[in-house]
């Protein structure tokens, strides 16, 4: 399960990076990401981006400690995918 939530924070801040990055935001830190998917929001209006994202930092996190249920850890993939599916559409410059 470790490995899992390692690789679901970094499918989605990859994916919060090039978006970031298309918007001119700061994106190179843990709190940065935060502030990135909070100005991404505004911008866009929808508000679940922030939340999925809150959602997928926790099995980050847990990649420390590992702690967090299996089921907990595949909830937060699948918040993962939703927020990938609201990242994708948005404007990124190749």
């Amino acid at each position: 399960m470790a490995q899992a939530s390692e690789k679901g924070w970094a499918a989605a801040t990859q994916m919060l990076e090039a978006v970031a990055e298309q918007h001119g935001r700061e994106h190179h830190r843990h709190r940065r990401y935060h502030q990135a998917a909070s100005h991404i929001r505004a911008e866009t209006g929808d508000g679940e981006i922030r939340r999925l994202f809150d959602s997928v930092s926790a099995p980050y996190e847990n990649f420390y400690p590992k702690d967090m249920a299996a089921d907990e850890v595949t909830e937060r993939l699948d918040d993962v995918e939703a927020l990938m599916d609201r990242l994708l559409p948005l404007p990124i410059q190749t």
